[in-house]
């Protein structure tokens, strides 16, 4: 039996702010949900959303010691309307608190450092929620289910700023901060090529020495930061590039910013640019602010979940608004019955999918529901992440496009991210454009921005590598007897659905799974499979999962009657050498019979 990585190894080995988390064998999953020490106690990390990253537990705990009323703790944010909403969402769900019970905290830089930074876009900050301990499981919900939770990296840098008493509580900056001009090597005259400031502005002779310094470059140098925050915003721009579809080739940050704002996109779609494109921390932020923002402008009308969904993208929808209509298979049949709800008179606001479906690899029929969409006015949201726009389009037939970024976008497992488009040709566009301009908060990081834009320059060129691979793979399980089915676009019975948006050069993508006749048979195969195995998708490297106990162990019996069997093991399929990894593939399947 081949095991690569320990127990509650981080996925990537040794990273800081892996994705993943080692799970290498089917007992190891199932300990986990089951909250068995040896896994649990083992656990480095986990996903972002599931696991609260230790550096975000040290803030909080020192938040805790600092501010916190006793038998309180708290959940941290970058913003104060996150923390807002986590409020919010504490009253609503556990009746029994008051204002008293929950308070919310913003922390920012010293009034000294804040004027230094107001040329740039994200100036450090945070907000902190205190509740009471025992209301745990319900903060949890609601930075599982929203995405909203801090960044990792922020939590670190941050921590940092707030121990040297550069970061304070904000009704308290004024007279809390003690003077820090920093290493004597920035209280020199600077030279000529530093004797402006970023504005392109003459620097004053005789100016506090401290406040001539790149006061970006201080704050990074004292605290150990290396990446150059002052370049987020172009980073931003040119993860914007890459998903309008007019940055398409690897190049250098600098390179990137330089082209042409509106070269020809592979959206296929005139008139669509960066400029509706808007990122956030991660892909469940993405929808979750879409969402709340398509309520915000159409009013509180339920949605419809059509698919088998995602975990918590079901619960945005059931838990933040007037919740929804679900149709759990996705099929025909299923417009049909909403069709006959919509001439009954029956409306709704919009309707999400994923193109296709996460396990099955299903795809929804996008062009009826958008007629449908169309003829009874609602709006469509599909999430992409699966396809990817380098296989498929599929703005053409929504109004809004989200996507995770943390997987194949990114590829590296190492940075979170999301994307949500507007289409500049639906007939909601105005009035969604109008509403995100208002709403629209950017709380991506950007230590995050810039790490995300460094994964993402060579998206294209792996696209291609990671169809063929998957489709390998693929043909080599379909073969097997033990194997009840193999999910896979080019294979399912939606297929028609998928070509009908699959680009010229577009492939069916680098997610597949396939369903066991028998556990046993599953275990066998799982345990002795020499790939990394975790949770996520959409890694630069092949990463199995026994999916459906992963995501689904508390509603197996659900799972099973929309379809979704816990015999089924999922495979992200990743950059290796294609023979190597059919022939990992095939040992796996050998063991089964011994």
């Amino acid at each position: 039996m081949a095991v690569a990585i320990e127990v509650g190894e981080t996925i990537p080995p040794l990273t800081a702010h892996a994705v993943s988390v080692s799970l290498p064998t089917w007992r190891a999953n199932v300990g986990y949900e089951e909250g068995e020490r040896w896994v649990v106690d083992a656990m480095k990390t986990g996903y972002p959303r599931f696991f609260i990253h230790k550096s975000i537990a040290r803030l909080a705990e020192t938040i805790v010691a600092d501010h916190a009323l006793p038998q309180q703790t708290a959940m941290l944010f970058p913003s104060h309307t996150n923390a807002l909403q986590c409020q919010e969402f504490l009253f609503r769900k556990a009746q029994d608190l008051s204002l008293h019970d929950v308070q919310v905290i913003d922390f920012v830089l010293c009034p000294d450092y804040e004027h230094k930074l107001a040329d740039r876009k994200m100036p450090p900050k945070f907000s902190a929620v205190l509740y009471p301990q025992e209301k745990f499981s319900v903060a949890k919900q609601f930075w599982q289910h929203t995405g909203c939770g801090l960044s990792s990296r922020r939590a670190e840098y941050c921590h940092q700023l707030y121990d040297e008493k550069v970061m304070v509580n904000k009704a308290k900056a004024e007279g809390m901060c003690r003077s820090i001009k920093g290493p004597k090597r920035y209280q020199k005259k600077m030279s000529i090529d530093q004797s402006s400031d970023t504005n392109g502005h003459d620097v004053n002779e005789t100016s506090d020495p401290a406040d001539t310094q790149d006061s970006t470059q201080f704050v990074e140098e004292r605290f150990g930061r290396h990446l150059g925050m002052s370049l987020a915003p172009n980073a931003k721009l040119a993860v914007k590039r890459r998903i309008a579809g007019n940055l398409t080739a690897d190049v250098e940050l600098s390179e990137a910013i330089i082209l042409a704002k509106n070269d020809e996109t592979t959206r296929l779609m005139t008139g669509f640019s960066e400029d509706d494109v808007y990122l956030f921390p991660n892909g469940m932020n993405a929808i979750y602010n879409t969402h709340r923002n398509m309520r915000i402008a159409r009013g509180e009308i339920k949605s419809i979940s059509f698919g088998f969904p995602y975990v918590d993208s079901l619960k945005i929808l059931e838990k933040f608004g007037p919740g929804c209509l679900f149709y759990g298979f996705g099929e025909s049949e299923d417009l049909d019955n909403l069709e006959k709800r919509l001439a009954d008179g029956e409306r709704y606001l919009a309707l999400f999918c994923e193109f296709p479906g996460n396990p099955l690899l299903k795809c929804p029929d996008l062009e009826r529901i958008h007629r449908l969409a169309d003829q009874y006015d609602f709006m469509v949201v599909v999430d992409e992440t699966i396809g990817n726009f380098l296989n498929v389009d599929v703005l053409q037939f929504a109004d809004v496009v989200v996507s995770s970024l943390t997987k194949i976008f990114s590829g590296d497992c190492n940075v979170m991210g999301g994307s949500a488009i507007l289409n500049p040709k639906g007939k909601n566009y105005d009035l969604l454009k109008k509403t995100w301009d208002t709403e629209y908060e950017d709380n991506v990081w950007s230590e995050d921005a810039i790490v995300l834009e460094r994964n993402s320059r060579d998206f294209v060129s792996r696209i291609e590598r990671i169809n063929g691979n998957a489709e390998a793979v693929c043909d080599l399980l379909r073969e097997h007897p033990k194997i009840k089915q193999v999910n896979y676009p080019k294979y399912s019975k939606t297929r028609q659905y998928y070509d009908r948006c699959r680009l010229p050069k577009g492939g069916y993508g680098g997610l597949l799974s396939a369903t066991f006749y028998a556990t046993e048979d599953a275990i066998a195969f799982y345990d002795h499979l020499d790939t990394a195995k975790g949770p996520s998708l959409g890694t630069n490297f092949t990463l199995s999962s026994p999916y459906v106990i992963l995501a689904h162990y508390g509603e197996l019996d659900w799972a099973a009657s929309l379809g979704v069997d816990s015999n089924l093991v999922r495979f992200s399929i990743g950059l290796e050498e294609k023979a190597e990894l059919v022939e990992t593939f095939r040992r796996a399947l050998a063991a089964i019979a011994a």
